[in-house]
């Protein structure tokens, strides 16, 4: 396993997500990072909606973890260059937002962190087919 799939696997796990992580590429292991943040995003959301306090910050609080101890600390810096300051900028910023969603009850709030989160899934997605074909 190279340097990066085997940090990602420990990133992964280390917010408590583990299935298909021993076996999944790198690119693989970050669209599951961004589908465990989305559906820890969605069930906030509906927690929030339900009245239903502890679920709503055990989902917040997921959701938080995975974008900061996750996604934005699978980047590489040296490599990424100027594209990873910008993304370790956006998703501090939502990790701050979702947050501050939770102790505002602002279901707004975490449906924009859901825009903004599907928008860098579906384009990390979209590299994959390009990245196996290289």
């Amino acid at each position: 396993m190279s340097g990066f799939a085997s940090f990602g696997a420990r990133a992964y796990a280390s917010v408590g997500v583990e299935t298909g992580v021993s076996t999944s590429s790198p690119h693989a292991l970050i669209l599951m990072l961004y589908d465990g943040a989305l559906a820890s995003l969605r069930r906030a959301k509906t927690c929030l909606q339900a009245d239903d306090a502890a679920g709503k910050t055990q989902a917040i609080s997921r959701a938080a973890r995975i974008i900061d101890e996750g996604l934005r600390a699978s980047l590489d810096h040296r490599a990424g260059g100027d594209l990873a300051g910008q993304l370790d900028a956006l998703y501090g910023y939502m990790c701050r937002r979702t947050l501050q969603a939770g102790i505002d009850n602002d279901g707004a709030v975490l449906d924009e962190i859901v825009e903004l989160l599907d928008g860098l899934r579906d384009a990390w997605a979209s590299i994959e087919p390009k990245a196996q074909a290289a």
